[in-house]
């Protein structure tokens, strides 16, 4: 365990002026607080909060971030108050150690929605100070250094979390060391098999290679000398989770790999660097494709350099890494290395690329979506590597790999996204759905008025699109049910004899417990309202005498005989009209198998469709045998065919036997949802009749007072002919919905 002496000259060996007083005082606090308390392991719990500061000392952090790590577990496992710490310390330091106990309380790796919760809870925990991060990173390292004295539970909980969560933080933060052992630490406790066959493979291979290394770096060394460049040359071996990512990622066997070990050549300035990569490429031939300058085009967490790959000595690939030594600090340290010092006080930059990422996810939270949203959304930036593209006038745009021009224009703004309707990549037009590679030029073609489809949203690649898109759908279906809403009430106020405007109604919105007069057309528009309930806010004295107040017929069918048909009212309160002599599917008669057109059956097998929505030509259709009482004709996307997923023997391959024109009528059912005033059945009943379509079967069924649900049996000629009428019912005003069911 550190000895309080060796924690002050660990800080003081890179800031002189630390405040040894207070490192001290922390020290001994600490140490009392956690008295006798003992870790898994059996050593004092103290040596955890020590070992957190050690590995912040390494990353040469301020006293205030170093007091804070080793006090950062006394509010929440000791009697230790957070007013104690302000009046000891500092309320800075009180704050960074407040942020730090929330941080602890929660579970990140649990049901969806709570970990969405707690994860915005987590962001917004280190967003006033990024400090808290940098805590909470070192206690996850050290954390996850000591994990085998946990359950085997515990164990995969914590991993499965910090590979989710941790590690791509660490990565967005610029923090590169870290990360990489977090993940290993990670692979090595989800997957120990794993872990232990490629390490022990590393192992042999580096043993082998010892040589060769030494003799790119002397090589390497040696030619940029040459040319008047000093460098330092290293090789070094890639981790075993890195390895395994890239077999996974790349479906290739291990000994596919060739490049397993990098080489970092760290110059002066910037311009060595280019030289540099010129000598590299002059001597080596350079492999296509593996050419990135990270200087001119840093990523989002600041990170520089310029990454080549070549063949090498001995043909064999070499990985390089060109940069200078501050781009070195800040690609394995990150926005620690941002830590400056003037006069004695430290500073973190807060104008840094990982930070303003940072701020820009936080502004995430302020837009609404649900935790689960969050989530994802935040989870998709983390993880995937990035592009940089350009605007027509030279604008940089970083994304995520695999991003289409939908995900630049809603980089670009999200009104610009909104109004997307194409694009030109390097001046030619290109679809939408382009994946865009790096230095592409983009233009987004907008039009005034346009909505992004609802489809886009599973099509983009950032949070940020797929959030603006989810908001914009939301926001054109509440505009088009306040419309319908707004239809609704003027008619309602019309049968009623009295006036409408939305200033009367602003003055109900009270009583109706509603903001505005838009939430109350939506709301009568998704039938959550009634429009009776509206003109009695509006005006309270008036009585609704309609015929719809009367009491409702005392349970009991009561048929009534229209020409061929019945109507009937069930026990339910369900209209139904009724043909004598048709099934439920539209057939005539139960089980009726005569002229069925179907091919891949015998002759003697008994055929019916299925009994909830038919079937009809041009459908795929599937045949489910059941012995003893025949085969029921399926469409392929009816969700009942589930129930036979595990009896594949009763599955036929059936197919239509229909040439030329109609020749019969086949049975489909329709549900719809239709504003519920005088005449809208017999405009819908009408574009059936007018389509040359057979009505078998109708139930309506009184959702609310402004909308009845109708299902339809009816009886066409074909596919084409439904969607026709399909097409018309939906173009009715009267109409809100038209779906097909398949039973």
């Amino acid at each position: 365990m550190m000895r309080q002496y060796e924690l002050v000259e660990r800080v003081k060996a890179y800031n002189p002026a630390a405040d040894e007083a207070m490192l001290n005082r922390a020290y001994i606090y600490a140490m009392r607080a956690h008295g006798t308390q003992k870790r898994a392991s059996g050593d004092p719990f103290f040596a955890h909060p020590l070992e957190v500061a050690a590995i912040l000392t390494d990353l040469r952090l301020d006293d205030a971030t170093i007091v804070a790590a080793v006090l950062h577990d006394t509010v929440e496992d000791t009697a230790a108050t957070l007013d104690e710490i302000n009046r000891t310390f500092s309320p800075e330091i009180g704050t960074l150690v407040d942020g730090l106990t929330k941080i602890k309380r929660l579970d990140l790796v649990s049901k969806r929605a709570a970990q969405g919760e707690n994860f915005r809870k987590l962001l917004l925990a280190i967003a006033a100070d990024v400090r808290v991060l940098l805590v909470k990173l070192a206690d996850r390292l050290h954390n996850m250094r000591t994990l085998q004295h946990m359950t085997a539970e515990k164990r995969a909980r914590i991993a499965q979390e910090t590979l989710d969560i941790y590690a791509p933080l660490a990565s967005r933060m610029g923090m590169q060391e870290m990360r990489e052992e977090l993940e290993d630490l990670s692979f090595r406790n989800l997957k120990p098999d794993v872990y232990a066959t490629i390490s022990r493979r590393l192992a042999d291979l580096s043993a082998k290679s010892e040589r060769l290394v030494e003799s790119i770096e002397a090589d390497l060394t040696q030619r940029l000398a040459a040319k008047g460049i000093t460098a330092t040359v290293k090789g070094r071996q890639k981790r075993a989770y890195s390895i395994y990512a890239k077999m996974e990622r790349k479906s290739v066997a291990f000994e596919q790999l060739s490049d397993i070990f990098g080489f970092r050549v760290v110059v002066d300035d910037v311009d060595t660097c280019y030289r540099a990569l010129g000598v590299v490429h002059t001597t080596w031939p350079m492999v296509p494709g593996r050419y990135k300058d990270y200087i001119s085009t840093p990523k989002q967490n600041d990170y520089r350099s310029i990454h080549t790959t070549v063949i090498g000595p001995k043909s064999q690939r070499v990985e390089l890494q060109i940069r200078t030594g501050a781009m070195d600090e800040i690609g394995e340290y990150g926005i620690a290395a941002h830590a400056l010092y003037k006069d004695g006080s430290p500073h973190l930059a807060t104008e840094s690329g990982a930070y303003q990422w940072l701020r820009r996810t936080i502004e995430l939270l302020a837009e609404g979506d649900s935790p689960e949203e969050f989530l994802e959304h935040t989870k998709l930036e983390l993880f995937q590597d990035q592009v940089f593209c350009f605007t027509p006038k030279g604008r940089l745009i970083a994304l995520p790999r695999g991003a289409t021009p939908i995900d630049f224009a809603y980089a670009v703004h999200t009104d610009v996204g909104n109004t997307a309707v194409g694009t030109k990549i390097n001046g030619r037009i290109a679809p939408l759905l382009t994946q865009l590679q790096n230095g592409d030029e983009v233009e987004i073609v907008r039009a005034d008025g346009q909505t992004p489809p609802a489809a886009w949203e599973s099509l983009a690649v950032t949070g940020k699109a797929r959030a603006a898109i989810r908001r914009a759908t939301r926001s054109a279906v509440r505009r088009q049910y306040a419309g319908l809403g707004r239809q609704i009430l003027d008619r309602a106020f019309e049968r009623a004899g009295k006036n409408f405007s939305d200033e009367k109604l602003r003055g109900a919105l009270s009583r109706l417990a509603r903001v505005s007069t838009e939430d109350v057309f939506a709301a009568v528009g998704r039938g959550e309202m009634f429009s009776g309930d509206v003109v009695k806010a509006v005006y309270p004295d008036y009585k609704d005498e309609r015929r719809s107040n009367a009491p409702v017929p005392a349970p009991g069918p009561k048929p009534h005989v229209n020409g061929a048909g019945r109507l009937s009212l069930d026990k339910d309160q369900t209209v139904r009209l009724t043909w004598p002599g048709r099934d439920a599917a539209g057939g005539e008669g139960a089980g009726q198998d005569a002229g069925i057109p179907i091919r891949g059956l015998d002759r003697d097998v008994l055929v019916r469709f299925a009994p909830e929505g038919g079937a009809v030509p041009g459908d795929r259709i599937v045949g489910i045998l059941t012995p003893g009482e025949g085969v029921t004709i399926y469409p392929i996307q009816s969700p009942a065919l589930a129930a036979f997923d595990n009896e594949p023997d009763r599955w036929l391959d059936v197919r239509w036997d229909v040439d030329g024109g109609p020749h019969q009528r086949f049975p489909a059912r329709l549900a719809l949802q239709s504003i519920n005033e005088p005449g809208s059945f017999a405009q819908i009943a009408q574009v059936i009749a007018d389509h040359d379509g057979n009505i078998d079967n109708i139930s309506m069924r009184r959702r609310t007072q402004d909308f009845t649900d109708v299902v339809i049996d009816l009886a066409v000629w074909d596919l084409k002919h439904l969607t026709a009428i399909v097409s018309e019912l939906r173009a009715k005003r009267v109409v809100s919905r038209v779906d097909r069911v398949n039973g």
